[in-house]
């Protein structure tokens, strides 16, 4: 789940509302006096992509600068730049009003409709409201940003404290940290919150939407309500794979801390699964890995022992795209990308991936340390790359990805070939080294813990906000709605009773920082559905999770078809180019796992899973 820049819509659009409009602006083509018509919309379109592609280079460059040399200067830089390109936005997606009634060609009514869904959160075209909403969201970010803890007498930052999450093995500890990190700046937030919902939801409703949730569940290329019924068919897929890591991973957390802190039955505590948000569960692999199953060799020791150095590592993850056929990254990439953390000053260390300019100005932006984590996100981050300048010759609105979970998918369906296997292939590991498959119980848990685990909470992210934009859920209910979803679908609870003030939901970036979510499930999905389709290409036939693609260029053929065509055709188009079904599939994940699942069953056998 890693923050990037994708095309110009993107940049300019989905950013919430941080400029005030001027009033009677707007890139109006055709006069007050005549009726539109389908040439002034073509005319609108070729204005609007021309204005992006100019903002999208300008904001590109200066969120670089910011990004690298933080200074009160270069904050306000790119706060200026980012109202001026939201400002750009809204007015974009206002005058696509006058075009509503034209009978317009595919191709222009598909662009219109990315205009108006490239904007997370809409402002209303009431005197006011945009600066408001400009003034909710910059707060809830900054509330956000600046949260600290007392513990033991010392200020503690989030970045320390997700550390200290995942290593801390004691319950009453861990619970402290993860109450006072939700009273630190959450419980604020919520009037602002409910007011921004408000503000916002009068944006949607003037762009033909009847809330928030129904203008961000329209962009998958089918009526919302079908795509939130999508959303349940595929979490129909993997639950039964979920409850059973579920049940195997509580009765480990009960015999490791007991009755009084973990029953045998019934809900997980949230704040002893090693994550501060109970997404993923990587952290506790120690108690939870299988007896007589462990894994046989350390990347990072690997890694280690090879001299790999930051920049090796991206010359690597490089070779692995080249490997199938795809062009080098240009030398710009490497004169301009930060690969490690400098000395002499300030940076965004969260890895991110970078399209400057729409065409061959590429970069990653990343503190890379030599280890597996880093390795694995370095192959992840380039797949951004790889897509940006596939699709650089499409028209700018084009420039983005199938749909929104396609971005996050690319990178992780490559990294599931970092096997022992394409290990051999790079020379980090010797043939003789490879573990035998009665090990692979071992290294399926640890990756189960990631990837299974977070299934649940990619989704409930944004139903528990669906029901907040549509109003079945009021902001006096805004608690214990998000505990609700959290039991239903996680089986998981609190470790205390929580105060009537709580907003749980705000000590998750994505909920102040409005970033839809349903993208990260989707992208979990598919990442193994992408492994899936590949390896059969390749002619694999041993277990999924052996697979690697590496070298083969065949695959890499259909994979950068797929890519090419960004976001130009509905995203089945882009899905049936490669995988050869139109239809998002969480089998594949349910097979990748199934020795996984075996011995799961196995285990679980006495117990009484559920919750």
């Amino acid at each position: 789940m890693k923050k990037f820049l994708m095309g110009a819509t993107a940049l300019t659009l989905i950013a919430a509302c941080s400029g005030e409009l001027s009033k009677g602006s707007g890139p109006a083509t055709a006069s007050d006096e005549k009726a539109p018509t389908v040439d002034d919309a073509a005319d609108f379109i070729k204005k609007a992509e021309a204005e992006f592609t100019d903002m999208n280079e300008y904001a590109s460059h200066v969120f670089w600068v910011q990004a690298n040399f933080i200074t009160h200067d270069t904050n306000w830089l790119a706060a200026r730049a980012g109202a001026e390109s939201t400002k750009m936005g809204v007015e974009y997606a206002n005058g696509t009003k006058k075009f509503k009634d034209l009978p317009l060609s595919g191709d222009l009514a598909r662009k219109m409709k990315m205009i108006k869904l490239g904007l997370t959160l809409p402002a209303p075209s009431t005197d006011g409201a945009a600066s408001e909403l400009a003034q909710i969201t910059t707060s809830l970010d900054s509330m956000y940003s600046s949260g600290k803890i007392d513990l033991d007498g010392e200020k503690v930052a989030l970045d320390d404290l997700e550390v200290l999450m995942g290593t801390e093995r004691n319950p009453e500890r861990l619970k402290e940290i993860w109450e006072k990190w939700r009273l630190a700046s959450a419980p604020d937030m919520k009037d602002k919150y409910a007011r921004m919902v408000e503000i916002a939801n009068e944006g949607a409703r003037e762009l033909g939407f009847k809330d928030v949730g129904e203008l961000w569940l329209s962009g998958y290329d089918m009526p919302p309500e079908e795509m939130a019924k999508e959303v349940d068919r595929l979490w129909g897929q993997v639950e039964p794979l979920y409850d059973q890591l579920h049940c195997y991973v509580r009765a480990r957390l009960n015999e490791n801390y007991g009755d009084e802190v973990q029953p045998a039955t019934g809900p997980i505590r949230a704040d002893i699964l090693g994550n501060m948000w109970a997404q993923t569960w990587g952290n506790v692999y120690e108690i939870a890995k299988p007896e007589g199953a462990g894994i046989e060799y350390d990347l990072t020791d690997l890694l280690k022992q090879a001299n790999y150095t930051p920049k090796k590592m991206v010359e690597v993850g490089e070779g692995f795209y080249t490997s199938l056929g795809m062009d080098p990254l240009p030398d710009t990439f490497w004169d301009r990308s930060l690969i490690t953390k400098p000395r002499d000053r300030t940076v965004v260390c969260h890895a991110s991936a970078w399209d400057i300019d729409s065409k061959d100005d590429i970069r990653i932006k990343m503190c890379t340390k030599v280890n597996a984590e880093d390795f694995q996100t370095v192959h992840h981050e380039l797949g951004h790359n790889f897509y940006q300048r596939a699709y650089k010759n499409q028209p700018p609105l084009y420039q983005n990805g199938a749909n929104d979970g396609f971005h996050e998918a690319i990178g992780d369906f490559i990294a599931l070939s970092i096997t022992p296997k394409y290990l051999v292939q790079i020379n980090l590991l010797d043939e003789s080294q490879i573990p035998d498959e009665s090990k692979d119980i071992g290294l399926l848990m640890e990756r189960a813990l990631d990837k299974v685990a977070f299934l649940p909470f990619g989704l409930l992210m944004d139903k528990w906000r669906w029901k907040v934009f549509s109003g079945e859920v009021a902001p006096e209910n805004y608690n214990s709605a998000w505990w609700e979803l959290r039991k239903q679908y996680q089986g998981i609870v609190p470790p205390g009773s929580r105060p009537d003030n709580a907003f749980d939901p705000g000590a998750k970036y994505h909920i102040p920082g409005n970033t839809p979510y349903l993208r990260y499930f989707l992208s979990f999905i598919m990442q193994f559905q992408f492994q899936k389709a590949a390896c059969e290409q390749a002619g694999w036939t041993g277990p999924l999770h052996r697979c690697s693609i590496y070298g083969n260029k065949e695959v890499g053929k259909r994979f950068n078809a797929m890519l090419e065509m960004g976001a130009s055709k509905p995203w089945p188009d882009a899905l049936e180019a490669f995988t050869g079904t139109r239809q998002m599939d969480g089998s594949a994940i349910v097979e990748y796992f199934a020795p996984l699942m075996d011995y799961l069953k196995e285990e679980n056998k006495d117990r009484t899973c559920g919750w």
